[in-house]
């Protein structure tokens, strides 16, 4: 069973008090969906409103650490070791219609390394959590990423780029190529559930490019402390950086790697 630490006890109830809004206004959407202007603007509120929650809390409970949060952007702290990195609302598209596949992401930054995750599915109450040598849980109980070492038994999830973003070319050479190896590919639509989700071995492996750091932050802690690996598109460790992402077990993000290395030797 997972012993909560201050810190992550502090991220638990931030994420907790949060999604009591998201809670009630993902129950408002549904009533919206009828109205012609639809229910976007409404959405955005609720994702502020969200945000405005957990920077007040974490903050009132950690005063002096940055903020790096997808509404508010940087908020530089007294203290510059540490640095919250948050998603009030990932996974916006499937909260505007209705689809409950969405969560708070918070992550904490000490040194430049990602030491604590928090991901929250408000509809399902399923609670991610995991620290730097403490493990991952998924409500309390330990989690492990999945042990397959072939690609033809491995589901895996990716992310497929918005309407207006680049790479469409791209991730169709890459899908194309990995269809052709796996038993199966999902596409959900929240970064932070894909990586947690690998973590308690749901899926086997997971690639996505063009993601913001809040996409991935809890999740890169979330996946390593569940036993997986996480490299970005090329291989290194410049996740954050360069916004592209692979994960699963060592075997797996190899093979997984390899194909979708494959694909851009063959565009």
């Amino acid at each position: 069973m997972a012993r909560h630490t201050p810190v992550m006890s502090v991220m638990v109830a931030a994420a907790r008090k949060a999604a009591r809004g998201l809670q009630r206004d993902f129950g408002e959407v549904e009533n919206l969906q009828v109205s012609v202007k639809g229910p976007a603007n409404f959405v955005s509120a609720a994702d502020k409103k969200a945000e405005k929650t957990l920077f007040e809390e974490l903050n009132k409970a950690r005063p002096g650490y940055g903020f790096l949060m997808e509404e508010g952007g940087v908020v530089e702290g007294a203290d510059k070791s540490h640095r919250w990195i948050i998603d009030p609302l990932d996974g916006t598209t499937n909260f505007l219609h209705s689809i409950p596949q969405f969560a708070i992401s918070i992550g904490l930054e000490r040194e430049g390394q990602i030491v604590a995750g928090v991901i929250y599915n408000p509809i399902t109450d399923e609670l991610y959590t995991a620290e730097k040598g403490g493990g991952a849980y998924l409500n309390d109980r330990r989690i492990r990423v999945a042990a397959r070492r072939e690609l033809n038994q491995s589901i895996v999830a990716c992310g497929v780029p918005d309407l207006g973003r680049p790479g469409h070319e791209r991730f169709l050479g890459e899908l194309s190529h990995v269809m052709k190896q796996v038993a199966g590919v999902r596409r959900m639509g929240a970064a932070s559930l894909d990586l947690a989700y690998v973590a308690a071995g749901r899926f086997d492996a997971y690639w996505e490019a063009n993601l913001a750091p809040w996409d991935m932050a809890a999740g890169i802690i979330m996946v390593r402390e569940a036993g997986g690996y996480i490299a970005d598109l090329k291989g290194g460790e410049d996740m954050l950086g360069t916004g592209g992402i692979l994960a699963g077990n060592e075997i797996l993000m190899k093979q997984l790697a390899a194909t979708i290395k494959v694909s851009h030797t063959a565009a």
